[in-house]
């Protein structure tokens, strides 16, 4: 008899931004795959079973938790933020693409969560108001050329620019080519949101203006968000200021 996957987000890293769908996942799985650091956001019973590993092995951690589905097992993959942004549910669906038959017949449930653009964004306002996209500056599954024509286009097209894995021990160069990049397309005042570990006891919420971004202040817990030539901020005396983008563009019908 073929078993259960869930795959879900645990959200930002704040445990009230994890989805009452997914809570509900966690209580009826018995055994869960995942990074370390995200199995390690969920208070599992004596019962269920953590199998930790690396974060590079995603193919090899769903095809370990497809195998233990279609065994019978009721299996939770667990992801940070959304587990279908630049996470394990395609890695699941790439493992059942390529596997064996009786993965097919796997009963999988996708559960949405809450991204870290989403968190980032919600802390300064709203700089997703209008069209957006989302971007890896890693090139670890795709090239770096590619990711550079997607930076270009997608400013000279007006999207706001949410930048995921901006720079790492690996890759401390990217973020700053980037912004390169991006300053030969878009306005200097335009603004960047740095957003660190956002829900979390150590959230760090900086914005600076494009011309003069310091890719240095980023790391892999940081997502990056460039606002197009319409993104505004609101300066206010006692409080934060806020950063949006308009719901119309400049010249256009509201």
């Amino acid at each position: 008899m073929t078993g259960k996957l869930f795959v879900i987000g645990t959200g930002p890293g704040n445990p009230d931004q994890m989805t009452p769908e997914a809570r509900t996942a966690v209580s009826e799985a018995t055994e869960f795959y995942g990074y370390g650091p995200y199995l390690d956001r969920l208070e599992l019973r004596v019962d269920q079973r953590r199998l930790a590993s690396d974060n590079r092995e995603e193919l090899d951690r769903a095809s370990t938790a497809l195998r233990a589905a279609a065994s019978g097992a009721t299996v939770c993959v667990v992801s940070g933020g959304d587990p279908g942004v630049f996470a394990m549910a395609a890695a699941v669906c790439e493992a059942i693409d390529n596997g064996p038959e009786e993965w097919r017949a796997v009963d999988l449930t996708v559960l949405p969560g809450i991204t870290a653009m989403l968190a980032v964004a919600a802390r300064v306002g709203a700089p997703l108001g209008h069209d957006f996209c989302t971007i890896s500056l890693s090139d670890n599954l795709k090239p770096w050329n590619i990711i550079e024509n997607r930076l270009l286009c997608a400013a000279r097209a007006g999207f706001v620019i949410a930048l995921y894995n901006p720079i790492s021990k690996a890759r401390p160069w990217q973020l700053g080519t980037a912004f390169d990049l991006l300053r030969s397309e878009l306005p200097f005042a335009t603004p960047v949101i740095f957003g660190r570990a956002a829900g979390r006891p150590d959230e760090r919420i900086t914005v600076q203006q494009l011309g003069e971004a310091d890719a240095a202040i980023a790391d892999m817990a940081t997502c990056v968000i460039i606002g197009s030539s319409e993104t505004k901020i609101i300066a206010r005396d006692t409080l934060s200021d806020l950063v949006y983008t308009p719901r119309f563009i400049s010249g256009g019908n509201r």
